[in-house]
């Protein structure tokens, strides 16, 4: 069979938020460039089509009907909200198209015949073969590959788990009916943020997490506030439980669960697997191009991303770190600036930000109050709960907790933790006086507008 064979100067493989931003500025740097997705449905990368705007989709509207449940509490009476999770789910695919089709239109612009559908693989370090999705074989070759495949969910080893039909983020965001009662595997960012949605939904949920406190990555205190605040949602827990059997019995799924030293038995309708995420890089068959990966297959980089293979960089959640779409785009940025604009950028020291979207949100940035004693520094720790601030009361979204964790020595902030409304936007105040690091008494001395919640940053740091 006669194959296809075609030179560029640089070929990306994956369109995720690295992958179809570094594109076009290839292009406009007078560069050949090729990007290859291996479906028209995964334009524009994960975030857009199976992760974050699907589900913060979802979120709003979860969250729409529980301040219509809640409604009297502010003087308002109305009937008790009646959720059509199948017109919730339409709702979410609109979103989802409009932006897959902005994408879309986007890279087509930019790259014309040169954005490939099809699924890519190596035969060599500077070569890879493409199967189209119209069946043609091509082979192309380049000065320098990109990978930016992403993940998918992590289905963990649980006897019994493959037999019986269960649930994973992308899934359960196709589901049109309510579930009676929703189990979840997993006590981490995804599985907390959909446990609340079918909750506030109308399902009953069970939430089954390994460790002794949801959230491991996070200090006991705010874990603990978050627990409290899902439980107040009618949100039941198990905790530092291992599953050690899953079954499935008519419309029941039925799991052994082991329990401290007790053996207990939960059945529920539906199962949500939500343990983590696994890299996509099965089907690159990389050791034809001598990629490195770890053990969980992720590709090893530097902190120029650059992979053990000249000319071969990862970018994006394929590449073992943070799994955040701005983590991504700063991946882009990294690139650009070392191959296109004469800089010298890298992932050292750079500030995450963070923010799990249940309601009240939970953000964070910089280190926590544990990692910020392992690491030595002398430290003073500022808490106010949210109901200090007089946003909050005016909302009546008094739950939740402000923690600063500050640098005795030179009065830096060294980490910030918000659970509270609109978190996720207080936060970057905190993260900008960090980058520019500046003391804490500039978020404690500074005029800010009155009542909003960033005005909390006043209250939390006059502590100190």
């Amino acid at each position: 069979m006669e194959v296809d064979t075609q030179h560029y100067d640089d070929i990306i493989i994956g369109g995720g938020k690295a992958g179809k931003t570094l594109a076009p500025a290839l292009v406009a740097d007078g560069r050949k460039t090729a990007l290859v997705e291996r479906s028209l449905n995964m334009i524009g990368g994960g975030c857009i089509n199976i992760a974050c705007i699907p589900t913060k989709t979802m979120v709003a509207s979860a969250n729409v009907a529980n301040t219509v449940r809640n409604s009297a509490a502010y003087g308002v009476k109305t009937n008790t909200p009646s959720v059509n999770l199948a017109e919730v789910i339409q709702r979410k695919r609109s979103v989802v198209q409009g932006m897959r089709e902005m994408n879309l239109h986007n890279l087509e612009t930019a790259l014309d015949s040169n954005l490939i559908i099809g699924e890519a693989r190596f035969v060599a370090p500077k070569t890879i073969a493409v199967t189209t999705t119209e069946g043609n074989n091509r082979l192309l070759t380049a000065e320098r590959l990109f990978i930016n495949t992403g993940t998918r969910p992590l289905i963990p080893s649980v006897p019994g788990l493959t037999e019986v039909e269960f649930l994973t983020s992308e899934s359960i965001m196709e589901l049109e009916y309510l579930p009676e009662h929703l189990i979840v595997l997993g006590s981490g960012y995804i599985g907390l943020e959909f446990a609340q949605m079918f909750r506030r939904f109308g399902s009953r949920v069970t939430i089954i997490g390994q460790s002794e406190q949801i959230l491991s990555q996070e200090d006991p205190d705010i874990a603990i506030a978050v627990q409290r605040l899902l439980e107040q949602d009618g949100i039941e827990f198990l905790l530092k439980a291992k599953v050690l059997r899953v079954d499935r019995t008519g419309n029941e799924t039925i799991l052994q669960i082991q329990v401290g030293d007790r053996e207990i038995t939960l059945q529920g309708s539906h199962l949500l697997v939500a343990v983590g995420r696994a890299p996509n890089t099965e089907s690159l068959n990389l050791p034809a191009a001598g990629v490195a990966t770890d053990t969980r297959g992720f590709i090893q980089v530097n902190d120029r991303l650059e992979t053990n293979i000249p000319g071969i960089w990862a970018l994006g959640d394929i590449n073992g770190g943070p799994q955040y779409t701005h983590i991504s785009l700063d991946d882009y940025r990294i690139i650009k600036a070392n191959l296109i604009d004469g800089g010298n950028r890298s992932t050292r020291d750079r500030l995450v930000p963070s923010c799990l979207f249940i309601d009240p949100e939970l953000a964070q940035v910089g280190l926590t109050e544990t990692e910020a004693q392992q690491q030595g520094y002398a430290i003073r720790v500022a808490k106010v709960d949210a109901s200090a601030v007089p946003r909050a009361r005016t909302l009546g979204q008094t739950d939740g907790l402000l923690k600063a964790i500050v640098d005795t020595d030179t009065g830096r902030i060294l980490g910030c933790s918000l659970l509270c409304h609109e978190a996720g936007e207080v936060i970057s105040t905190v993260q900008m006086v960090m980058q520019a690091q500046m003391p804490y008494t500039v978020l404690r001395d500074g005029i800010l507008t009155h009542p909003t919640m960033t005005e909390g940053l006043n209250i939390l740091f006059s502590k100190l």
